[in-house]
């Protein structure tokens, strides 16, 4: 009985999200904001944002992850070349067609020229939002590390109490840091389970209820995610012959959800990924005693995961794939890169080196935020599935 009544209850939270992951979740948080005026948004580029300092403030740190294949880019090709990735494009499209006027602020990073391109676009083109930039540290190993990325908080920190009309004082910060804590805890949980049940839980209902983080209030995502956690833990699914792989390279635009859906399938248990890694950037709980700008600024250094956008020469990027390979016991690992995506490019020539040498089979797959036919994919992993099963 306790089995029968845990699958409506997760399959439901997935239908109830499902409809707006795919759709539009500005237009959710377009609603949210409507029943909650006094709240100010602030928008988070992909890739790992300190959003412990805007929450500190009041405000609610939302995602903006380009947008989704349903999309028509009409304006922003215009504003940049051909060979830029998706999500700059329909990123700035959002922006040009007043999609974006929910937001009272944006927030970019340091972590390709094209998003480094955008905050200026953004800057030129939307001057009543306040655009913001954080210079991330790229030499990891020097001694001034830390203070020359908590000095970046700090005056993002201003900004931010600009915005917001009153100061954000270390004892808010320290409340906001436990609540993304518990919540990026239970994400962790959440992958946890799948990686060691993936028959129990599927990718794409890991990704709609880690998505649904990026664009609710900690304290609202934190209750759904007990939720759905122990409605998962209470299934009992058969294993299917599929083999069992890591996906890598969608650290930044994010695939459709037909194609997750595809790459499982065609043959695959996806244990672990880099989807919306900005929002489960930390490996362990941020430190809460002490100065909480330094204990963010430091736990970027020594607790973040490793990342395609984080020069970090202390140890090869290549191992700690290798690394994850072994500790879920996947055989192979399928590389989903988006196109023209430079910092994936680079690292699966690294990639590519280190798991053939440790003997890893690997798939490499491109896709576009605008992509709607998934046949060929399905059809290039069903073919790298068969050659691992029947070899």
């Amino acid at each position: 009985m306790a089995n029968e009544k845990a699958h409506p209850a997760i399959e439901a939270l997935i239908s109830k999200y499902r409809e707006v992951v795919e759709g539009s979740p500005l237009e959710y948080t377009a609603d949210w904001k409507a029943k909650h005026p006094g709240v100010k948004l602030v928008g988070c580029y992909p890739l790992y944002t300190p959003v412990e300092i805007i929450h500190a403030g009041g405000m609610l740190p939302v995602a903006v992850i380009g947008g989704g294949n349903r999309l028509e880019i009409a304006h922003a090709d215009s504003r940049f070349q051909s060979f830029v990735c998706s999500i700059v494009k329909s990123t700035l499209e959002l922006g040009l067609t007043g999609q974006l006027k929910i937001l009272d602020g944006i927030v970019f990073h340091s972590i390709c020229d094209p998003a480094r391109n955008l905050a200026s676009v953004f800057t030129r083109n939307f001057p009543d939002l306040m655009v913001e930039y954080i210079h991330f540290p790229q030499n990891l190993t020097s001694r001034h590390a830390v203070s020359y990325l908590a000095a970046e908080y700090r005056r993002v920190k201003a900004s931010y109490e600009k915005l917001v009309g009153r100061p954000i004082d270390n004892e808010a910060l320290c409340q906001s840091i436990r609540v993304y804590n518990e919540q990026r805890g239970l994400l962790r949980d959440l992958y946890r389970l799948r990686s060691q049940s993936p028959q129990n839980l599927s990718t794409v209902e890991t990704y709609i209820l880690t998505r649904i983080g990026t664009f609710l209030p900690p304290e609202e995502h934190i209750a759904i995610l007990k939720e759905a956690i122990a409605a998962a833990s209470r299934r009992d699914e058969r294993l299917k012959d599929r083999i069992k792989v890591v996906l890598e390279g969608s650290f930044c635009e994010q695939p459709p959800l037909e194609l997750i859906e595809g790459l499982e399938a065609a043959g695959c248990y996806i244990l672990d990924d880099d989807f919306l890694l900005g929002w489960r950037w930390f490996s362990q709980d941020v430190a809460v005693e002490g100065d909480p700008i330094q204990n963010l600024a430091r736990a970027y250094l020594d607790r973040s995961v490793y990342s395609g956008v984080k020069h970090d020469t202390r140890e090869p990027k290549a191992k700690h794939l290798v690394d994850k390979v072994r500790e879920t016991g996947a055989s192979a690992v399928v590389i989903l890169a988006a196109k023209f995506c430079e910092p994936a490019l680079f690292d699966y020539a690294l990639y590519r080196r280190a798991l053939e040498a440790e003997g890893i089979p690997h798939l490499y797959l491109e896709f576009e935020e605008k992509m709607w036919i998934f046949d060929k994919a399905r059809t290039e992993v069903e073919t790298f599935v068969e050659s691992m099963l029947f070899d």
